[in-house]
């Protein structure tokens, strides 16, 4: 079945059109509802947003679609994607929601699902309600007497400021830092700044002045020039990127230089091998993850499985291949010790443990290979398939021979936006950037006449 709202990370697109009007988030609510509502105990499902704008529209539109289904509402407000997916564990809730556009502008928003068991849904599990977001409502009802109830859920921010402190070991503080974070004014603007100082560090805070229209706007992740300025500015040990919805971190060195989510997965493998903690025998990481970061893991006798794009696929990976650690170059990462799903400020927290324990600057510690020199470039697409061209077929296979062994090519559509994505590897920068460019131009060629 070709999909028709969900994408790699739930259903996104641009705020009051197409797949993210009310009408829709009312019928996914309604449809998830349905899908999730089993046995005749009475269900819940917990609703986080981050702080756009549009989320007051898509959250009371949720809330009709859920209740409708006979779903109890659990609204936790403004907090990071993944809280959402250890809240919905917690409170023992059927289903879980995150209204968030990740790292998009404001103008995006998105719906993410989560399962009882906090993981993201399968592929069949969105198809089973893609299906029911099309069809006739009426079946899906609950009768009168079922319609859920709607309430504001006390205390989530506070629950999910505990669960991140506890990732840490009794006896780490963070007293002597001066940690600088950017929340990009998004989710963990009030949770962030706080598990970092409840944990001993000094705290200076950006990116935490939201109005609904300034998320990852020139901040956060997707933005970290900011942040570098500001760990200059104020002399900071470290600084901690995050995004809109909390669930990527990059690092900021004491220098300014940014620390990307290979580096910092090298970091934590790196660290938890060393403890005996690591299982899987590696990390799981995806297609777009730096050549150098297999390296670095192989010469310490470590694997990097690789998985397609999305953390959804990381996590099913590493749950399959029994590994603890996986992740994005994006600063996706997930530790199931931890979690179900990406969270920025735990992996953050992991790498400031790793700071105080080795007592070295950061510049030292994430830095942890060069990688190797890779180019990616992105072909606005309107319609067509440009790559089931012949042509462009041809040059991505002659592109491959000429890589060798010593390169990587990965072609693909983004999942979130109308882009195909062209990412080229390899040892020599020259050849790669010419076999980068030279694809773009095909691929754009093609997609104008298509």
């Amino acid at each position: 079945m070709t999909r028709r709202y969900f994408g790699t990370d739930g259903i996104r697109g641009k705020s009051n059109s197409g797949n993210m009007t009310p009408d829709i988030a009312m019928r996914v609510g309604l449809a998830a509802g349905s899908v999730f509502r089993r046995g005749d105990h009475r269900h819940k499902v917990v609703i986080g947003k981050d702080t756009r704008l549009s989320g007051y529209m898509l959250e009371n539109a949720l809330v009709a679609g859920f209740t409708a289904s006979g779903m109890d509402v659990f609204l936790l407000g403004p907090i990071p994607t993944p809280a959402v997916a250890m809240l919905t564990r917690s409170l023992r809730a059927d289903i879980g929601v995150m209204i968030s556009a990740s790292h998009n502008a404001y103008e995006d928003n998105g719906i993410k699902l989560f399962g009882p068991d906090g993981f993201k849904l399968s592929d069949e599990l969105e198809l089973k309600i893609e299906r029911l977001i099309d069809a006739e409502i009426s079946s899906q009802l609950a009768n009168s007497p079922q319609i859920g109830r709607a309430k504001r859920v006390d205390g989530a921010v506070e629950r999910y400021i505990e669960f991140a402190k506890r990732t840490l070991p009794r006896n780490v503080s963070l007293e002597g830092l001066r940690v600088a974070i950017d929340c990009a004014n998004g989710a963990a603007y009030k949770v962030a700044p706080a598990v970092l100082w409840e944990l001993g560090a000094e705290v200076v805070t950006i990116g935490n002045e939201p109005n609904g229209l300034n998320i990852n706007q020139d901040c956060g992740s997707m933005h970290p020039v900011a942040l570098a300025k500001k760990v200059h500015e104020v002399r900071a040990d470290i600084g901690i990127a995050l995004d809109g919805d909390a669930d990527r971190v990059l690092i900021v060195d004491e220098k300014g230089i940014v620390v990307d989510g290979d580096q910092l997965m090298a970091v934590i493998a790196e660290s938890w091998m060393r403890d005996e903690r690591l299982t899987g025998g590696g990390i799981v990481a995806t297609v777009m993850s730096n050549l150098g970061l297999e390296r670095f893991l192989g010469e310490r006798g470590m694997i990097l499985e690789r998985t397609k794009v999305g953390d959804r696929y990381v996590v099913e990976r590493m749950v399959e291949g029994g590994f603890n650690v996986g992740g994005e170059q994006s600063g996706h990462i997930v530790m199931s010790e931890y979690g179900t799903t990406g969270d920025g400020l735990v992996s953050a927290l992991q790498i400031l443990a790793c700071v105080q324990r080795m007592d070295r600057p950061v510049s030292e510690i994430c830095h942890r290979f060069d990688p190797v020199p890779q180019i990616l470039k992105n072909v606005r697409v309107s319609g067509g398939k440009p790559l089931e061209n012949a042509p462009v077929k041809s040059a991505i296979e002659a592109a491959r021979n000429e890589l060798g062994k010593t390169g990587r090519l990965v072609i693909r559509p983004s999942g979130t936006e109308p882009l195909i994505r062209v990412m080229a590897e390899g040892d020599d920068r020259v050849l790669v950037e010419r076999i980068v460019d030279e694809l773009v131009e095909i691929i754009a060629g093609a997609r104008a006449v298509a």
